[in-house]
Order: C-alpha cells, then structure tokens, then sequence
C-alpha cells in the first residue's frame, strides 16, 4: 500500500479510503490510485487484514451434500442475504463426512470469517462448541440442537413426513410404505415420526411397513423398487414416502418404467424434499416442499444479527413450514394441483 501510495503521490490513509471508503475520495485522485494499483499489479492480503483485525467480511458455510438441491438452494438464499449487507460467501460441501465437514469448520475459523452457518444431519456439538470458544459465531441450519447453543433455522420435518403420508392417506391409500435410511440423521429421523404420526391418526384401517434402503441416493431406491417389484400384486404398498427425492425417482424408475407397475394407480409415490429432481426425473414427483432458499436467507438475518448485537443477543430458532407439492406420481400425469 505504501508503494501505491508514493506512485500516485498521496498519503497511505488516502490509498486505504480507495479500498475500503472509496465515496470519501475525489474521483481524481481516486482514478490516480487505481492506475498505480494497476501499475504495480498490487493485490490487497486479506489474510493479513484478517490477522489484524480478528474478522473479515466472509461468512463461511458448509453444507453437508450438495448432489442434494435443498442445500444449493440454502446456498442460493445465503448468498443473496450476505451480498444485500456487504459480505462474501465462502462455501463448502462436506460430501456427508463428518471429518471433513470439521476440517472445513476449521479452516474457516483459521481464515477469520465474520461466522459460520453449518447445515449438518447429525449431531455437531462438540464443532459448535470448538467455534464458539475461538468467540466465533455459528448458526445451524436443518439441524436442531441442544436448546440455547445456538441460533437455528428449522423446516419442521417431522410436518413434513406428516403431510406425505397424510397425502397418500387422503387418496384412499391404505397400505404404505416408508423407505430411508440414515437413523443418524435428525431429519430422518424427524420425518419418520411425522409419518408414524399420520398413520396412527388414521386408524387400524392404514398399515405401514419401514423399510430399510441402505442410503439416500437415487441407486439405492432402484435397489428398494426391484425388492418391491418381484412381490405379488396383492402384497405391494399402494403408496410410498421416500424420505429423499433422490430414493423416491429411483424407486419409481424400478417400479414404473423397469417392472411396469403403474405409478401412480398401482402404487403412489411421494418424497420429502422437493428437491430439483422432483420434477424431471422418469415422473414427475409429488414431495414436501423444504423452502431452502429462505433457510439461507434467515441464517444470515441471524448470524449478522449476532455479530451486531454482541454480549446482548440471545439465540433463536426459526421454523419454517413445508408445502405439499402434488405432482404425477400420486396424482396421474395431468396433475398441476398445489396443496398445501
């Protein structure tokens, strides 16, 4: 900075305005410095800035998958929400390891960023505590923890698995099937209730079997779809909730387009995320609708709103209300309805 500052013949303080308050500057002198900034090729270390001050304008985020469109839509909300105040995103996907998701955490408390939002699926709190102790703010996203660590943002998922099979209940569908896997995560978890929950309220008249998939991913629901398939007819479901989009498509490509068991007059299928695969995959997919992006942009409004409010803030959750999405696979191929 202070071989800018003697190539364009100003004062280091007027070098620093230029970067930081530019408005305080006049044009002149501003086009002055940026000539000799481009001159020199002179690029400003944020990483000692950061040393310096103990914070910079970056908010990290990690996200524990991002095959899953519910945290790219986070991602979307949270950046958008960090760009309106002045702060950048730095983002990470822990790709479902827990070892990595804490060396991402690590490296952003190492980098100085203002805070951190975590989305996690299972339990994370000896990482909000590592966080915490370095005076480093953290706000969880789709994960509920211990009350009063931390600041939440909440889909209640457990309405979530509710509103499925309450859907399928609705139709007339009284012999389902859950299908997930994963019983470490919260979400799975949560969704699992909710479906419990709707079937009880239902009566001795609605069954349900769980069944075990092994994980999340799209192949894993093929797998589900060919153990379904080679049943009878009179011993299939007549409707499944899947607890990820991604095993819901895979199920329906089995069952459907593989075994030519009709979705949905033989079997209906619903997921539980309205993932960006809900409605391009082989049928279009009725799921619960998470709001992702509003997930994003509530985590900023809260994290900021820490890091401004200092000693006197006090943690809060925000829960958001998922919204059925009906499409094809349980209401026929015509189908544009939206319920909530």
């Amino acid at each position: 900075m202070q071989d800018v500052a003697d190539a364009a013949g100003v004062s280091l303080g007027t070098v620093s305005n230029v970067l930081n308050h530019p408005g305080k500057v006049r044009p002149a002198t501003t086009r002055r410095v940026r000539e000799a900034i481009e001159r020199l090729r002179f690029v400003r270390n944020d990483a000692a800035r950061s040393l310096a001050s103990g914070s910079n304008n970056s908010i990290g985020f990690v996200l524990v998958d991002l095959e899953n469109s519910l945290f790219i839509d986070m991602a979307n909300g949270a950046q958008e929400a960090a760009r309106a105040a002045g702060y950048r995103l730095l983002l990470a996907s822990a790709q479902l390891d827990v070892a990595q998701q804490d060396q991402y955490l690590d490296l952003f408390d190492q980098a100085r960023v203002t805070g951190v939002l975590l989305a996690p699926m299972e339990d994370v709190t000896d990482a909000v505590a590592r966080m915490r102790a370095h005076r480093r703010q953290i706000v969880l996203l789709n994960y509920a923890p211990a009350a009063g660590t931390c600041c939440t943002v909440l889909v209640d998922n457990e309405r979530a698995g509710y509103l499925a099979a309450r859907h399928l209940i609705e139709l007339g569908r009284v012999r389902l099937a859950f299908v997930a896997a994963r019983e470490d995560f919260q979400p799975v978890r949560d969704r699992r209730q909710g479906v419990r929950a709707a079937v009880a309220e239902a009566g001795s008249g609605v069954g349900l079997e769980e069944l075990d998939s092994g994980d999340l991913q799209t192949g894993y629901g093929r797998q589900v779809g060919a153990l379904l398939a080679r049943r009878a007819r009179g011993d299939l479901p007549d409707g499944v909730i899947a607890v990820t989009d991604q095993l819901a498509n895979g199920i329906i490509e089995e069952l459907h387009t593989v075994a030519g068991i009709r979705v949905p007059a033989e079997v209906a299928i619903v997921g539980c995320e309205n993932d960006r695969a809900a409605g391009s995959g082989p049928m279009p997919l009725t799921a619960v609708d998470a709001p992702g992006r509003s997930m994003g942009r509530e985590a900023i409004r809260l994290l900021l709103d820490e890091v401004s409010s200092g000693e006197d803030h006090r943690h809060t959750t925000v829960v958001l209300e998922p919204e059925l999405i009906v499409r094809a696979s349980t209401a026929g191929p015509d189908s544009a309805a939206r319920q909530r």
